[in-house]
């Protein structure tokens, strides 16, 4: 019989790689988290993701090991390049930052050169290369060599291990040091947000230290809760050596800093960056890292940059920001409008890619969520019509004509006003700025309501991108009286505060611990801008726009809020209710759209004249309707949303091309490693079975029957009722079992009523009360291997 793909390496391949040198501290097991579920009330990791094998090469056996190739591990019957086309091979590179990518059966291999760009002919498993020809084909690309000066950060070991790193922030950090190493002093990283840019920032700055060639580091951050956390991690590392720089006190004892924009006075375009150039003279930072890079653009943090020259200097975003420049007709260039004039500080402003190089590494969202270490994403799109249009507001907007006949006042003053006052057309983009209208404010709020009690009741904590100000009051408002309706219709005790603004008007700051933190109260936070970065709230469960947005920077900020797991409320997934088509920004490239301040008279300037007033308009009949729920996944290498009937359609052609009949799964999915391995390789590394069971509200079904029914049109049962079948239809094998035997077969039975598959095999098992007193391990001994006699189990467990 073939082996199996995880038979293949360990059998054929691993003893191959070992003959040609690769001892065991130089193969790596690079494995991404396993979806998370609820069992029992409790959330419980399942089995590891995808496995990726790295070669990694080593100048002794005192250094970091780097890495330099995969290998793909193929099952014996296949042909050894199996699935191994372009695209793939590309991605696989780009993932793990390796140069080599190979594949074999276990007798040929096949190789991908990425410096070439060429792929091998067949070649037999013997003449694999040895660590030290692939040491020196990775020095001879790179154009350095890993003895030298330069590279010496990269042969440092991590100080704590490598046991808490993940295989992309591996990826990126060796992607920094292989820049330095071969002379360049700039370069970006653009992580999805939740990806741990921050350990990042404090591994690479450490092992830098540590290779003797960091003399003084500045970590620039946006928002004093980021400094928070990023004092907290470097001092974990770093210790009293790392300092958070205030205005009052610019630690110049510490080697490690930790400073905002707004403390080093680089904040805005009229920073005059007084404490930055008078405390630390030109190219007192050896290492600089801009944290989310992308921000503050309109201001001077450049200074940082070009006062010192001589640093290594590292941009981290999510977002790379480029800029197109609009100055407007009486405006042709660009310099007029800057605080200093400076081309210099235009240039490294307007374009973090001018500046930093194009990323040299790249992890985003899609790929976060298929690895299990970002939360998936489910949107929930929603159309408003006003008056009964048939068409969306956002293609109709507000003609003057529409506000006939309807109740107009001033917004601030509550006086009446004549339709002569408003503009001949609001654009939607203008809603709840310009142009308040209370009963959209009603339609929109009552809808999400509604949409909470169906998704887990109201007590959620979710984040309302809004308007303005005003805009947030309102909503805020709205939502806490639907809330106190519905306490008073169902007898429930109002957990308050529920729904709150949190901007900066109102020092909202102040507010985001207890969004974090206070699980009986403040459960929706409306806001403008102030939690679209720098905020770490894994409980959010909801994202909210309420708001038009353009910018694909700011959007998915404002997305990435939602995008962390959080174990300890088993949140696997966060959902995306879009009421303003914020969400067709999926995919699109970062650009900015950068108008120069205008200022008091310089040409350009506005005329001036009595303030448009902001109008309230009461008498619109608003509805708001359902347009479909999406799932973001993979699409062309971006993070992109499909339909969920498209996602699922996509999951099952995957399921079947890997098991193409139900008796063939059925092989698989009773042998953990080949079902693990299956997993593994279906969309979003396995997460997708799971996210499916989710979406359809499954839970009591067990992932062997989602899928069943869903690749092969099996009937589902839930795991009760396949218990129950597996007594029932097996009574006369169970009959013929000694009596304690086969009652703790039942029992085993039972265990797969509660937990499914994963509680059928956890080892713990037989460790349960019921079994062991149904007679356990002792019981089934009898009858033979308690190993087999659990397979066969399982065999009828999932029988026909």
């Amino acid at each position: 019989m073939p082996l199996s793909e995880s038979d293949t390496r360990a059998k054929l391949i691993d003893p191959a790689l070992h003959a040609c040198g690769w001892t065991e501290d130089l193969v790596r097991r690079e494995e991404t988290e396993g979806a998370i579920e609820i069992v029992d009330g409790r959330p419980r990791k399942r089995a590891k993701g995808r496995v990726d094998y790295t070669l990694r090469v080593k100048v002794n056996s005192d250094t970091q090991a780097v890495a330099v190739a995969i290998i793909e591990a193929k099952a014996e019957h296949l042909p050894p390049g199996h699935g191994l086309e372009q695209a793939k091979v590309y991605a696989a590179c780009k993932r793990l930052n390796v140069p080599f990518v190979f594949s074999s059966n276990g007798h040929l291999f096949v190789e991908f050169d990425q410096f070439s760009g060429l792929t091998s002919s067949l070649r037999p498993l013997s003449d694999f290369p040895s660590p030290a020809e692939l040491l020196a084909r990775y020095e001879q690309g790179h154009g350095f060599k890993l003895s030298d000066p330069a590279a010496r950060p990269l042969i440092t070991r991590y100080s704590g291990g490598e046991g808490t790193r993940r295989y992309y922030q591996d990826a990126a950090i060796r992607a920094v040091m292989e820049r330095i190493a071969a002379g360049e002093k700039r370069a970006l990283l653009s992580l999805a947000t939740g990806s741990g840019k921050t350990f990042i920032a404090v591994n690479l700055l450490k092992r830098i230290a540590d290779a003797g060639q960091l003399r003084r580091a500045l970590f620039v951050c946006d928002r004093d809760e980021l400094r928070r956390q990023g004092l907290g991690a470097f001092q974990n590392v770093f210790g009293a050596d790392a300092a958070a720089v205030s205005s009052g006190n610019p630690e110049k004892n510490a080697r490690v800093l930790i400073a905002t924009y707004q403390t080093l006075d680089i904040d805005t375009e009229d920073g005059t960056a007084n404490f930055l150039m008078a405390n630390y003279p030109e190219n007192y930072f050896s290492h600089i890292v801009i944290d989310e890079c992308h921000r503050s653009a309109w201001g001077k943090w450049s200074k940082v940059l070009s006062r010192n020259p001589e640093a290594v200097q590292i941009g981290l975003t999510a977002t790379p920001r480029q800029l197109r420049t609009v100055t407007g007709r009486a405006a042709p260039r660009t310099k007029g409008y800057l605080a200093t004039g400076d081309e210099g500080d235009a240039k490294i402003i307007a374009d973090n890619l001018k500046h930093f190089g194009e990323p040299v590494y790249e992890y985003d969202l899609a790929q976060g969520i298929e690895d299990g270490y970002l939360a998936a994403c489910e949107i929930i799109r929603c159309d408003i019509f006003l008056d009964q249009k048939s068409q969306r507001e956002q293609e109709t907007g507000v003609e003057r004509a529409d506000l006939v006949n309807k109740s107009l006042r001033d917004a601030t003053t509550g006086q009446p006003l004549e339709v002569a006052t408003a503009r001949e057309r609001y654009e939607a983009a203008s809603f709840e700025d310009r142009l308040l209208l209370p009963e959209r404010v009603a339609a929109m709020t009552q809808d999400l309501f509604n949409h909470l009690l169906n998704t887990g009741g109201p007590e959620q904590k979710t984040i309302i991108f809004c308007a303005r100000d005003r805009h947030a009051d309102d909503v805020a408002a709205a939502m806490n009286n639907l809330y106190a309706q519905w306490c008073v219709s169902n007898g429930k005790a109002r957990l308050d505060p529920y729904a709150f603004k949190c901007t900066a008007s109102v020092g909202g700051s102040d507010y985001i611990a207890d969004l974090r933190d206070g699980s009986r109260h403040h459960f929706v936070a409306t806001t403008v801008d102030l939690l679209t970065t720098g905020v770490d709230v894994p409980v959010v469960r909801n994202i909210v726009f309420f708001k038009y947005v353009r910018s694909p920077i700011a959007f998915y900020q404002m997305v990435g809020r939602g995008t962390r797991l959080d174990p300890p409320t088993g949140k696997l997934m966060f959902r995306v209710y879009d009421y303003t088509d914020a969400t067709r920004l999926f995919g699109q490239k970062f650009i900015s759209q950068f108008s120069p301040p205008r200022r008091k008279g310089r040409i350009g300037l506005e005329p001036e004249g009595p303030p448009e007033p902001t109008i309230l308009v009461e008498g619109f009949d608003v509805r708001v309707t359902d347009a479909g729920r999406y799932i973001v996944t993979h699409v062309d290498g971006k993070a992109m949303p499909v339909t969920v009937e498209e996602y699922k359609e996509r999951l099952a052609a995957k399921l079947v091309e890997e098991a193409p009949t139900l008796e063939a799964f059925r092989h698989l999915w009773i042998v953990p490693t080949e079902r693990r391995e299956m997993l593994g390789r279906l969309p979003d590394a396995g997460r997708s079975a799971a996210l499916v069971q989710a979406l359809e509200e499954m839970t009591e079904y067990d992932l062997y029957d989602v899928l069943a029914e869903l690749g092969y049109g099996m009937a589902p049962r839930t795991k009760i009722e396949r218990a129950d079948a597996f007594n029932y239809k097996h009574d006369a094998w169970l009959s013929g079992l000694p009596t304690r035997a086969a009652a703790t077969l039942k029992a085993l039975a039972a265990q797969f009523a509660r937990a499914g598959t994963d509680g059928l095999e956890n080892p713990q098992v037989f460790q349960t009360p019921e079994v062991v007193r149904a007679g356990g391990l002792a019981a089934l001994k009898v009858i033979g291997k308690p190993a087999d006699a659990l397979r066969e189990t399982k065999e009828r467990m999932f029988a026909a």
